[in-house]
């Protein structure tokens, strides 16, 4: 093939390539949402989430988060966070909670098959002046998945290093992020065993805060339900809410936050409070 051909064809592949995002307006929201095909951050302007104080249990959690957080947006040095545990007791919550009790920040929302593009969504970042929370839930990695070696480079930094103005929060069901068999395929590979394990168990070791999560007892979920109730104005005796509250859970066999606010939900409704 003659150097014309070869010219023609980088050309080609000039034009169809997507063109690099320009740097966007980040004074229009407080947080956004990281999308590809194309590279966009599209603004969230009203975020789901509920006020911190109505997250009840998890107090250690909530006070180590925010506090990192608050070094992080006067410029601090800070952690990345891994939140793992019990499904259903807050994790995600309190991230988007943290997020707006302290100002100076802005929530960008990775998905975990995006893994693979955050380069080119940090080189845009690494351009502003502002702060941002890069935040991934519900992460968890199978054993033929290899997303997993893209967040160890973001975590990480490569050699550019993690920018300045970024932090990464994550929530997972898993404290390192792989289900127990992930080395079976290894095994069957001959792999040795140990180092695949220590490659992969690795990941969560560049998280530098673990806040662990777990299931709440009866006296924290009524807690949660009452406090609910208290912040929206729903008025309800708590011998009411232990009669209804813990049939609605047995109907579940779970007991979480997620499912006190199920209750709650419904109990508004029936009460006619708009939430």
């Amino acid at each position: 093939m003659n150097d014309d051909a070869l010219t023609r064809i980088a050309e080609a592949l000039e034009r169809i390539s997507p063109k690099p995002l320009d740097a966007p307006d980040f004074s229009g929201a407080q947080a956004y949402v990281w999308h590809v095909s194309p590279d966009r951050l599209d603004p969230v302007h009203n975020v789901n989430r509920v006020d911190i104080n109505l997250l009840v249990g998890i107090d250690r959690s909530r006070d180590t988060l925010l506090a990192n957080t608050k070094q992080f947006a006067n410029g601090m040095p800070a952690n990345n966070a891994l939140l793992w545990g019990a499904r259903g007791m807050g994790k995600s919550s309190l991230v988007k909670a943290v997020h707006a009790a302290v100002a100076g920040t802005k929530l960008v929302e990775v998905q975990r098959e995006d893994l693979p593009t955050l380069g080119r969504l940090l080189n845009i970042l690494r351009a502003s002046s502002e702060r941002f929370i890069l935040f991934c839930d519900d992460l968890s990695f199978s054993n033929d998945d290899t997303h997993y070696k893209s967040l160890k480079a973001v975590l990480d930094g490569g050699v550019e290093g993690r920018p300045d103005n970024v932090v990464f929060y994550a929530t997972s069901n898993r404290r390192h992020l792989m289900p127990r068999d992930m080395i079976e395929n290894e095994r069957q590979t001959g792999i040795n065993p140990a180092e695949a394990v220590e490659e992969k168990v690795s990941l969560s070791d560049r998280f530098g805060l673990w806040l662990g999560f777990h299931p709440c007892d009866q006296d924290q979920y009524l807690q949660m339900i009452r406090g609910y109730c208290d912040a929206h104005s729903v008025e309800i005796t708590d011998a009411e809410i232990r009669a209804e509250a813990i049939e609605w859970q047995a109907t579940r066999g779970n007991r979480s936050g997620r499912v006190a606010w199920q209750y709650f939900t419904d109990l508004a409704g029936r009460r006619g409070v708009a939430l």
